[in-house]
């Protein structure tokens, strides 16, 4: 064997074994994290404590009111109250570009608080990065109920809010 196919199979071996990187998991794994939640950065991310490092939780399936936006504050309250200081679970399936798991969070007692929140009033389902229909339909009930944002005539989405206010 030559040297230069001897250094590209071993070059190929080492691609292959070793992951770009090893905090994310693979396409399929699903991530469970317990944790007590230590700190609300806005309706939908929140700070974890596990393992004695903070871990930063972004709620999938839903995107929130932002903090300058009408209804913002009262969905970080809203996830405050039901979680701040409290044991939770995460379940996800991967990272986001900045770090953040993307998770279900649920309460103790069982309540997934990404669902309380769109049967609130207090998001929308982002449909962009969620397929999952059951948002879609707690968030066609809560405006026919005209709930929460959905009270206004017509609410901003934080996505459209967000490249507004860039």
């Amino acid at each position: 064997m030559s040297v230069t196919r001897g250094f590209l199979s071993f070059f190929f071996i080492v691609l292959f074994c070793v992951k770009a990187n090893p905090h994310e998991p693979a396409a399929s794994a699903i991530l469970i994290r317990k944790g007590k939640v230590i700190a609300i950065k806005d309706g939908d991310t929140i700070s974890l404590l596990y393992n004695r490092q903070t871990l930063t939780i972004r709620l999938a399936h839903i995107d929130c009111p932002e903090k300058g936006q009408p209804y913002g504050a009262r969905a970080r309250q809203f996830i405050s109250d039901s979680c701040f200081g409290k044991n939770i679970t995460v379940t996800g399936t991967r990272f986001d570009r900045n770090k953040r798991l993307i998770g279900v969070v649920s309460t103790a007692a069982g309540t997934n608080i990404n669902k309380a929140l769109i049967e609130a009033g207090l998001a929308w389902h982002y449909r962009q990065y969620s397929s999952d229909s059951s948002y879609s339909l707690l968030e066609k009930q809560a405006r026919l109920q005209r709930k929460g944002l959905w009270a206004e005539s017509k609410p901003t989405p934080p996505w459209n809010w967000r490249k507004r206010n860039r």
